[in-house]
C-alpha cells in the first residue's frame, strides 16, 4: 500500500497545533453536577466520554503544559484542555480530508445532555420507498413484510424519521414501480435498431390458474442480447389457438412491438399451430414482417430433443431399471443412506457429487441420475456386500451398457443446455448442434448392440420427423456466424443427403439472397460495397443549371440505368462476405462482437445479422420465467391478484434479470438423497 507523500516544507516539522479562534464557535460543555473535591474529575471523565474520542486520540500534557488531541485520520493537533471545549474538534470531523466522504457527508453531531450522538441528514422517505419495493420484488417477499413487527422495530431504531407502511401501501408501490419501468422498456423499443423476436408458453399454478408469458429477444444498440419478459398475464381457458392469438395481439399493441417482430418460439402443440397461423396472417394483412412471415414460426428445439429422447427410452433397459431400484432403496430409510455414505468412504469417492433420483417425464433426469450411477458404481458393489437386503446391483454387463447409454444421452444432454442458453446467441448454433445428434444417431443405427441399435431406430424416426420442419432461418444463421458461412451448411448437408446435397444447400443459398434484398430495398443504405469518391458522384449546380430541361431529364433517366447496370456488376455485401475466408472454427469468438466490428463494413447485412441472432430457439426463457412464478404464488400466497403476480415477476425480470441461483437448472429437476438428515430419523428406519 503506497503511502502518501509528506509536503517537504512541512515534513522535518512537528505537526502544527490549530490555535482556536473566535470564529471557531468554542462550545463550552458545561457540567451541573458539583460534587465537592470531585468537580474537575467528574468534568474529565464526562469529556471523555464526547462523541468526538471515536474519531481523536488525546495526547500526554506536552511541555508547555497544553493538552492536546490529534486526529486519528489526518492527524491534525487541536487544543482539547477544559476551559475550550470540543467544538472544533467537532467541526473538524466534518471536513476532515482522510475521512470517507460518503461517511460523514450524511451525519452530524447534535448535542444532547452533554454528549453527542450522530444523525443521518441523508434520509429521503422517497427513496426509502422504492428501495423497500425494489426489495419486495427482488427476494419475493409478502406486501405483509412492511408490517412485521420485527422489521418496523429495525427501521425505527435507523431511522426515527421513518414512516411505517401498510401492506395495501407497500402494493401500490409496487404496482407503480412496474408502471415507470414499463414506460423505460417502451421508450427502449423505440429506439432499436433491429427487430424483436417472442417466445411464448403457458403455465399453471399451483391453484391450477393459467398464465402466459411473452418474453422479447433482441439485440440492443450495443450489440448485446437482451431479454425482457413483457407479459405474465392470466389467461382463463379456453387456451385455444383463437384466444391465443387475441390475447398476444393485445399484448403487442400495448406494447407497440406488433409492427417490429421477426419470429416467434413456440413448444410443439396443436394450439401453438393454430395460433401462429392466426398471428401470422394478421400480422402479413399489416405488412409487418418479413418474406410474408415465411421465418415467423420457430419450433422450441429443446421440446423437439424432449421428445426425440423420450420415443427411445420408452423400452428402458434391465440397467436402468436396476440402478433405479438401486436408487429406491438407499433412499428407503436414514440406515440405508447412512450404510450408502460409509461405501462411498471406503472407496474413496466423494459424497458430494450426489445421488439423484430422475423423473420420469425427463429424459435429462434419467441421463443425470445414470450419470451419477455410473460414478457410484463402487460404492453400490461395496454395499452389495455391506447388506445381504440390497439385491439390485448392476452387473459389469449391465455396467458397461449404462456406460453406452450415457455416452449416447450425453450429446442429446450438451445439445439441450446449449439451447437452452439466453444471455448468448442460440439461433447460429442450431445447425451444428443438431447436425451433430443426427450424426449420432446414424452411427449408433449400425450398433452391434440390440438395445442401443433399437433406440437409436425410435429416435431417428421421430427425429426426422421434425428435421424436415425446421425452419431455414436457423440455416442461414449459421451462414452469418463467421466460422461456418455456406462451406459449413454444404458440408452438413453432403453429410446428410450425399449426391443430393446441392438442392437443400442451394434452396438455403436462394432464401438467404432473398431475403438480404429486402434488407437493402427498405433500409436507408447503400447497396454498394465499393467506395466512389465524393467528388464524382456530386454534381456542379451551376454547371447544372445551363442544361435545358430534357438534357437534365434525360441525364436523370441515365443515371437511373447505369445505377442499375453497375449494381449488377459488383458483388454485394452478402458475396462479400461469403467469399472472404471463414475464421478457424475453433477460435472462441463473440459473434456479436464481429458483427459490431463489421456493421459499417456490412451496413445491410449487419441489420439482418442483427435480427436473426436474436432468435431463441428454445422457450427456456419463458420457462425460467414460470420457475419465478412458482415462488411467488407459492401455496403461501396462491391468491395474490394477478395483476399483483406480473408487476412482480416482471419488474423483478425488468430490473434484476434472473441472478444465477435461480436460473433454470436441468439438474434441478432431480432429487439429490445424497444429504442425510441428521436431526432426525426416516420413519422407515424403525422398521430396519
Amino acid at each position: 500500500m503506497k503511502r502518501p507523500k509528506l509536503d517537504t516544507a512541512s515534513a522535518a516539522v512537528a505537526p502544527q497545533d490549530v490555535e482556536l479562534e473566535e470564529s471557531d464557535d468554542i462550545d463550552v460543555v458545561e457540567i451541573d453536577v458539583k460534587i465537592e473535591g470531585e468537580e474537575e474529575d467528574v468534568k474529565m471523565e464526562r469529556e471523555r466520554w464526547s462523541e468526538v474520542w471515536k474519531f481523536f486520540t488525546r495526547l500526554p500534557i506536552s511541555k508547555d503544559g497544553r493538552e492536546r488531541a490529534e486526529c486519528n485520520q489526518c492527524k491534525k493537533r487541536y487544543i482539547c484542555e477544559t476551559r475550550t471545549g470540543t467544538g472544533s474538534m467537532r467541526k473538524h470531523i466534518t471536513k476532515c480530508p482522510k475521512r470517507d466522504k460518503t461517511d460523514i457527508s450524511q451525519f452530524i453531531f447534535s448535542k444532547s445532555g452533554g454528549s453527542f450522538s450522530i444523525n443521518s441528514t441523508g434520509f429521503k422517505p422517497e427513496r426509502f420507498r422504492e428501495l423497500l419495493s425494489e426489495a419486495i420484488v427482488k427476494h419475493d417477499l409478502p406486501f405483509k413484510f412492511v408490517e412485521y413487527e420485527g422489521i418496523r422495530e429495525i427501521f425505527q431504531y435507523l431511522n426515527e424519521k421513518v414512516i411505517t407502511i401498510t401492506r395495501n401501501t407497500a402494493k401500490d408501490d409496487v404496482l407503480n414501480l412496474f408502471k415507470r419501468e414499463k414506460l423505460k422498456l417502451k421508450n427502449l423499443f423505440e429506439l432499436l435498431p433491429g427487430r424483436i423476436s417472442l417466445t411464448v408458453d403457458l403455465w399453471s399454478s399451483i391453484n391450477t390458474d393459467g398464465f402466459l408469458c411473452v418474453t422479447s429477444h433482441f439485440i440492443d444498440m450495443e450489440w448485446k442480447l437482451q431479454k425482457r419478459v413483457l407479459s405474465f398475464q392470466y389467461m382463463p381457458p379456453p387456451h385455444n389457438g383463437v384466444c391465443l392469438t387475441e390475447t398476444i395481439s393485445s399484448i403487442l399493441s400495448d406494447w407497440g412491438i406488433d409492427k417490429k417482430l421477426f419470429t416467434i418460439t413456440l413448444d410443439n402443440a396443436s394450439s401453438n399451430d393454430t395460433f401462429v397461423n392466426l398471428l401470422k396472417g394478421q400480422l402479413c394483412n399489416e405488412g409487418a414482417l418479413r418474406s410474408d412471415g415465411d421465418y415467423f414460426h420457430v419450433r422450441c428445439c429443446a421440446h423437439v430433443l424432449n421428445l426425440v429422447v423420450q420415443d427411445g427410452l420408452k423400452a428402458i433397459d434391465e440397467g436402468i431399471v436396476k440402478v433405479r431400484e438401486s436408487i429406491k432403496y438407499v433412499k428407503g430409510s436414514q440406515v440405508r443412506k447412512t450404510n450408502f455414505m460409509n461405501a462411498v468412504k471406503q472407496v474413496n469417492l466423494i459424497p458430494k457429487k450426489g445421488l439423484r433420483q430422475d423423473v420420469p417425464t425427463r429424459w435429462n433426469a434419467t441421463f443425470l441420475m445414470i450419470e451419477s450411477a455410473i460414478f457410484y458404481r463402487r460404492a453400490f458393489f461395496r454395499l452389495a456386500l455391506m447388506d445381504s437386503n440390497y439385491l439390485d446391483c448392476p452387473s459389469n454387463e449391465e455396467r458397461g451398457k449404462l456406460e453406452k447409454i450415457f455416452r449416447f444421452l450425453e450429446v442429446f444432454y450438451e445439445v439441450t443446455c446449449i439451447f437452452s442458453g439466453n444471455k448468448y446467441c442460440t439461433s447460429n448454433l442450431y445447425f451444428p448442434s443438431v447436425s451433430t445428434v443426427e450424426r449420432t444417431l446414424r452411427e449408433e443405427m449400425k450398433s452391434s448392440d440390440k438395445f442401443m441399435k433399437n433406440m437409436a431406430g425410435q429416435m431417428y424416426a421421430k427425429f426426422s420427423k421434425y428435421w424436415s420442419k425446421y425452419s431455414p432461418i436457423l440455416a442461414m444463421a449459421a451462414v452469418l456466424d463467421p466460422r461456418y458461412k455456406m462451406q459449413y451448411v454444404e458440408f452438413t448437408y453432403k453429410k446428410l443427403y450425399g449426391s443430393n446435397f446441392r438442392e437443400h444447400s442451394d434452396r438455403v443459398r436462394e432464401k438467404l439472397h432473398d431475403l438480404f434484398s429486402e434488407y437493402v430495398t427498405r433500409l436507408p443504405y447503400k447497396t454498394s460495397t465499393i467506395s466512389t469518391s465524393d467528388s464524382c458522384k456530386s454534381v456542379n449546380k451551376k454547371n447544372d443549371t445551363m442544361l435545358s430541361k430534357s438534357t437534365r431529364e434525360m441525364l436523370q433517366e441515365f443515371t437511373v440505368y447505369e445505377t442499375k447496370e453497375f449494381a449488377l456488376s459488383q458483388k454485394s455485401q452478402l458475396e462479400i462476405y461469403l467469399d472472404e475466408p471463414r475464421s478457424v472454427i475453433t477460435e472462441d469468438i463473440n459473434v456479436l462482437s464481429f458483427w459490431k466490428a463489421h456493421q459499417y463494413r456490412y451496413p445491410e447485412l449487419a441489420s439482418m445479422a442483427r435480427d436473426i441472432l436474436s432468435i431463441p430457439v428454445s422457450t427456456v426463457a419463458s420457462e425460467s420465467a414460470f420457475s419465478n412464478g412458482g415462488r411467488v404464488l407459492d401455496k403461501f400466497r396462491s391468491s395474490l391478484a394477478h395483476k399483483n403476480v406480473e408487476a412482480i415477476i416482471c419488474a423483478k425480470d425488468w430490473l434484476f434479470g434472473i441472478s444465477g441461483d435461480e436460473e433454470l437448472c436441468l439438474q434441478d429437476l432431480t432429487e439429490d438423497i445424497m444429504e442425510l438428515d441428521s436431526k432426525g430419523s426416516d420413519t422407515n428406519e424403525a422398521m430396519e
